[in-house]
């Protein structure tokens, strides 16, 4: 039996067959029957005119080419989703580009199903084979895992150096657009819903450095350091000597600038450096805001050693990063954030961050999620994205423009509904017989 003679089934509403008459072969709707099943979520339209699902949803995902179909067919999943859109051979109409949060809300609840083999078969005959022939990757995708060993072993030297490139060294002109005038990259913490970003994100500084006990005239070490947000914090109110490093040139040149325009060149540095290579002397306190998750799991032992060597007996660890929700989750990222966001990204859970800290030497006095706290500011980000939408286009392009509205509301769905979280762990390096100076309740709350 054709493809093209099948009973509605319970995919949605009727497939519409193209203006014009007849239709020629499996359709676009066809397909979207094919290989979902239950109601339809949303409305889906092909470029051969053929649609299925509710008309009245608001939410329209629309398959502009051939292309577009290819880049579904040849890659299931959201690494196929990612190409077509990013490409702009999938639209998703109701949702600004810079925002598709209420689009992805909505989309969780579609159901995919494999075909059966004869299905697929007919399909794959009516479709024509060339049509499993994968297209050229759009230009912002990085290469697959297998490929990168050209620039080195996971997580060696030059191969962080180059993931870090593919995610930071965007512009960072879009950043100033996208982040706000703090340029901070990580969780903000929200007193009240009602907080702005900016004072969100200072609030997350101020919450670090009371973490840390900062006072005036003691040395800090900010690893992964970005724009150099906690540096210069630190340096311009707490007094604090601050040194930040990160694998990223265009942070680390556009944080130096700042701490020249601030008037903190007494204070603060950054340098672009890789955190191994940071300076072998002992700080008062370590930071480490958003740099595990580029680590690699394995790697925890070694990468948490050296933040416990970098801090005198007595100084104090923040060790601020994104986890799984759960110790038994896969610590690898999705095909998407892999290829178009985080290369070689990895993630683990809370449990685990927290056992390797111990056993890297440190004791660990407290650590809390702010999982819903990344979720506000996620949703800031986009807010800014699409208010500079224009610019950020011409800044960077229309595809990484849209992969960055992508990741930054489908990060914010994770975080409002617990599929990652974000821990911020306190740990102490204790000297001879225990001794470390930590308070016996918390000395930064009220």
């Amino acid at each position: 039996m054709s493809l093209t003679d099948r009973s509605q089934g319970a995919a949605g509403a009727p497939a519409t067959p193209p203006a014009g008459g007849r239709r020629r072969g499996a359709t676009v709707a066809d397909i979207v029957r094919a290989v979902t099943s239950g109601p339809l979520p949303v409305r889906v339209t092909g470029y051969d005119g053929s649609s299925i699902g509710p008309a009245d949803v608001g939410i329209t995902l629309s398959i502009r080419s051939e292309r577009g179909l290819s880049y579904l067919l040849t890659a299931p999943g959201d690494l196929g989703l990612a190409r077509a859109y990013v490409s702009g051979d999938l639209g998703l109409e109701g949702v600004h580009p810079g925002d598709p949060y209420e689009a992805l809300r909505v989309l969780a609840g579609l159901r995919m199903r494999p075909p059966a083999l004869t299905e697929g078969l007919a399909l794959v005959r009516e479709l024509g084979w060339e049509r499993l022939l994968p297209p050229p990757a759009p230009p912002q995708e990085a290469r697959p895992r297998w490929k990168r060993v050209v620039d080195g072993l996971r997580h060696s030297r030059t191969r962080d150096s180059s993931a870090i490139s593919h995610h930071y060294d965007v512009s960072n002109a879009f950043y100033e657009k996208v982040l706000g005038p703090s340029m901070t990259y990580t969780c903000a913490v929200y007193r009240s819903s009602d907080d702005t970003l900016e004072q969100a994100q200072a609030n997350k500084y101020d919450l670090v450095a009371g973490k840390l006990a900062l006072r005036p005239g003691m040395r800090l070490l900010d690893v992964g350091c970005g724009w150099g947000g906690m540096v210069r914090h630190a340096a311009r109110e707490y007094g604090v000597k601050a040194l930040g490093v990160t694998l990223s040139r265009e942070q680390a040149q556009w944080a130096q600038a700042a701490i020249e325009r601030e008037g903190l060149s007494e204070l603060a540095q950054v340098r672009h450096l890789d955190y191994r290579d940071a300076p072998r002397e002992q700080f008062d306190a370590v930071s480490s805001i958003g740099l595990t998750e580029h680590i690699g799991v394995r790697n925890y032992p070694a990468y948490f050693g050296f933040l416990r060597d970098r801090l005198r007996p007595g100084g104090r660890l923040v060790n601020h990063c994104i986890t799984r929700a759960d110790n038994r989750a896969p610590h690898r990222s999705g095909a998407f954030i892999d290829r178009y966001v985080f290369p070689d990204g990895e993630l683990a859970g809370p449990g685990r961050v927290i056992s390797e800290i111990h056993d890297a030497g440190l004791e660990v006095h407290h650590e809390e999620n702010l999982r819903q706290h990344y979720a506000l500011t996620l949703a800031a980000w986009c807010r800014n994205l699409v208010r500079n939408w224009d610019f950020c286009v011409a800044e960077v392009g229309a595809g990484t423009a849209r992969v960055w509205g992508l990741y930054m509301a489908g990060s914010r769905l994770a975080f409002e509904r617990n599929g990652i979280q974000l821990h911020q762990v306190v740990a102490t390096r204790n000297g001879p017989d225990g001794v470390n100076g930590y308070p016996l309740r918390p000395d930064w709350l009220p």
